[in-house]
This record gives structure tokens, sequence and C-alpha cells, in this order.
């Protein structure tokens, strides 16, 4: 998962709006629907989802029970298994009145694992301490999974029909291989084909550390993972005998400089460029005149040159290949016999893998030198906003936040949402969740939300699908 640090990015920010949301405290008294909410959220945060646990398919199941209790059949909830974990996917039936097909709703189940000797809390209970909630999968992505299921719970109890389908989506494996989501983006179309996708694991809104709403943003593309493997091999031989110019790990050192020094050309998108102009309007000073700069002509040479020193915002002007892991030798006293280094790339949307693979073997110019790229990359395109799903994000998101702006960014990590745009079906991200970046420890040590985001965004998904599929949206 992959939020909030490209909200600012986004930016959204023209006038920094100083607008606030009604704050809960923590010991506010609830009402029943939010208490429901806290209680799965509680459930499924207790559920150590993470890879090798095997408990995606007690979390599914555990969903499963709790919308058969407010009223879905049991043949529109389907539990998919793969392996050790599973997806989800969960019909609320329409009349068929607007004669559109479904809208999906994403998110995933698991979580990027958590030693609790590291954690001051039990990442596997949540602890609400300080105005947060703490625990894994506190923001990636189980806030989003249960506030899609309590919004599910709370139509159904309203009895409320909508126009068309609205299909739930969950992923058991967005964190580590993603098949689950391969097989609902692909393999499973008859359950999960759908006119677009609004996802919960991206986008949202960014507040400052005093808790000023400074804009939303709309996560609408995403660049391409991809991981290379470059192998040096040699005959090797005893360390007391060194050969000069024929060592593998200098000749693969030597490559990995080569990429280092190299830049791929800067590119733009529509998406890129406004977000530029908003957050270059800003910014001001000289990183946001070069991002103004950068919006008005993509190629202005200096703006992109001073926006590229900038490592949040390097990978919105072109596609990045960097060295991550390295393994050599197989014992200190004998010469290198293969030594070998992981290259991540993330790659402009619209630019093939082949290509940039080319690329850096044309960069390193060694024959001699090994590259295979690992799994298997997925290039998706651009997923264009939409004015009927701009219009229900607005009304959610000044009914908290009256004016705040609201826009497109790129992300530069990866969500389920690549695999649904390349399968064809357009998405769109767009979490409830509020926070201060610095507030983001997804993946990290502590990960948690403000408890008053944490309320004040129940009723976001409540209002996108009645907006979206209720009786006025088919006048």
């Amino acid at each position: 998962m992959k939020r909030f640090g490209s909200f600012l990015a986004a930016s959204l920010c023209a006038a920094c709006v100083a607008a606030s949301a009604s704050a809960q405290s923590s010991d506010a008294v609830h009402s029943a629907e939010e208490a429901k909410a806290l209680e799965i959220y509680r459930t499924i945060i207790s559920m150590r989802t993470a890879e090798g646990h095997g408990k995606v398919p007690d979390m599914a199941a555990y969903l499963a029970n709790e919308l058969k209790a407010a009223g879905f059949s049991a043949e529109d909830i389907h539990i998919l298994p793969k392996g050790e974990t599973a997806g989800l996917v969960v019909r609320y039936r329409g009349d068929g009145s607007s004669g559109k097909k479904p809208i999906l709703f994403l998110g995933h189940m698991d979580v990027v694992d958590a030693n609790p000797d590291d954690w001051v809390l039990d990442p596997f209970s949540l602890t609400e301490k300080d105005g947060y909630f703490f625990g894994r999968g506190t923001s990636d992505n189980k806030y989003g999974i249960m506030n899609l299921i309590q919004t599910f719970i709370r139509l159904k109890k309203e009895g409320f029909t909508p126009t068309r389908d609205l299909v739930l989506a969950f992923s058991g494996d967005e964190e580590t291989g993603m098949t689950t989501t391969k097989m609902l983006a692909h393999d499973r179309k008859d359950l999960t084909d759908a006119e677009f996708a609004l996802n919960s694991d991206a986008g949202g809104g960014s507040l400052t550390a005093d808790g000023r709403a400074l804009g939303f943003g709309v996560q609408a593309a995403e660049k391409t993972y991809a991981t290379f493997e470059l192998t040096v091999r040699n005959a090797g031989g005893h360390s007391s005998r060194p050969r000069a110019d024929d060592n593998a790990i200098y000749d693969l050192a030597d490559a990995l400089k080569k990429i280092q020094a190299y830049e791929f050309p800067v590119m733009s998108n529509s998406i890129t460029r406004t977000s530029f102009a908003s957050l270059g309007a800003a910014l001001g000073g000289d990183l946001g005149k070069a991002m103004s700069d950068f919006s008005a002509n993509p190629k202005n040479e200096n703006a992109a040159r001073r926006i590229a020193q900038e490592p949040s915002y390097v990978g919105t002007i072109r596609t990045t290949c960097v060295a991550t892991m390295l393994s050599a030798g197989h014992a200190e006293n004998a010469l290198p016999q293969s030594a070998t280094a992981t290259v991540n790339c993330r790659i402009f949307p619209g630019t093939p893998v082949d290509d940039v693979k080319a690329t850096l073997v044309g960069v390193v110019g060694n024959g001699e030198l090994e590259f295979e790229t690992l799994d298997d990359p997925i290039e998706s395109p651009v997923s264009e906003m939409r004015d009927d799903v701009t219009a229900a994000l607005s009304k959610s998101v000044h009914a908290r936040y009256p004016g705040l702006p609201i826009g497109a960014y790129m992300e530069s990590g990866g969500t389920d949402g690549m695999h649904f745009r390349s399968a064809g079906v357009p998405t769109l991200a767009m979490s409830a969740m509020f926070m201060n970046e610095a507030d983001m420890f997804a993946h990290g040590l502590n990960e948690r939300v403000p408890v008053s985001s944490f309320y004040a965004g129940l009723d976001h998904w409540m209002i996108i699908m009645k907006e979206l599929a209720g009786p006025q949206a088919t006048h």
C-alpha cells in the first residue's frame, strides 16, 4: 500500500484550506453503527493476516458471517481460496433500473507482518491511545475493508436498493504476490466485471500537524512495478591468486555504477502536470516555481532538474531504477563464482517493461551479464477522472471539509488497482481516511490512524454509493 505520502504530490491544496471537520473525542457516546464499525475493526486487526500465518481465510469467513447476519444471501458471498490465502467477493444486488454495469469496490485483507517484540503496543490488538488507533493494518488496509463492510451492512439494514449491482472485491495477498488480485481481476470476471472500480487502499485526505485539511487526492494512475536480477558469473578461484580485471563482484559493481549514473527521460501526463500546477502554487519558493514551470512546459530542463532533487517527487517525472539487494561469493577465501544484484524499477505509465530492460542492458554494455525479469510485471493505463464519481466524492469530502480541493495524482507505488486497470476496469482510489503525512506508519512500527478520522470517515462510502447507485442517479 501506498498512501498519503503521495497526496502532497497530488496536491490539491492551492489554498491550503483551513477547514476543520467536527472531531469526535475518544470518550464520545457513539451510535450503534459506529460501535459496530469499531467492533469489526477491532476483530480484523486481531487477525494476523500476514503471509505465512494462514489467517486471511478466517478473516474472510468472519466478514462473510457479518454480512449474512445483516441479510445478504449466501449465494451473493464468495470466498475464493488461493493457497494459504483467499479472496472475498460480495454482491449487493440492485434492481437494474440504471441499465448500467456494476461498480466494484476494492480492498485487501492481508497486511505486512509485524514483530510484536519491536512494537511499543501489540500490533495485533487494536489500542486507542493519545487520540489514535494503533495496530497493524489500522491504515493499510483494514480501515478500508471495515469501512466498506459496515457501509454494506448499514445500507442493507436501511432497506436501500441500488439501481445497479455494487460489488466488493477483497484480495488476500496484495502485499506479496497478488495472486488473489490477479484471480479476481482476470480469472473471475464472472464475479468482478464492472463499469469501473473504486479502491479503498489509496487516495484520501492530507492534514497538517494542527489538523488543517490540505486537500483530497484521488489515485488515478500507478507506475509499473518491475524487478530485474543482474548476474555475473566467473570461474572463481583462490583468493590468494586474484586476477586483474576478472572478478564477478567488480564486474557487477561496474554495471551498477552505470545504472546509478543513468537518468531515464523526463515524462509527464495530464495528471502529473495538473498536480504540479496545484502544488507549485501552494509551495512557492524555488521548488514551487519549478513545479509550476514544469506544468506549463514539461520540456523545461531546469525545472525537471530541480524537481528531481526531491526524493518525494523524482518518481513523478520519470522512470526510476535502483539497486536494492546484493548477493555474491561463497567463501571469504575464494574468488566469487557469481555476483547478483536486484534492481527495482518504477516505470512511468505507457512505457513497456521490455523497453526499460533493453535500456538497462544498453547502459551496462556487458554482454556477459545476465538480465532476468522477475515475476510478471503488470502495465496499467491511466484512469481518467469521471464526472459522476467526482460529484459523488465531492459530496462526501465537502460534508467534512467544505470547499476542500480535490484532484488526481499518480502513485509511485502499487495497489490492486493496477491489475483491474490492466483487465479493462478503470480504477480510482479514494480512501475515507484523512491523515497527517507524519503519522503515516503503514508497513512500519506502531501503525496508527487518528480516532477522529476513523469516525468522521464512516459515512464516506455511504454517500458515494447512494450518489452513484441511488434512485436519483437514474435521472
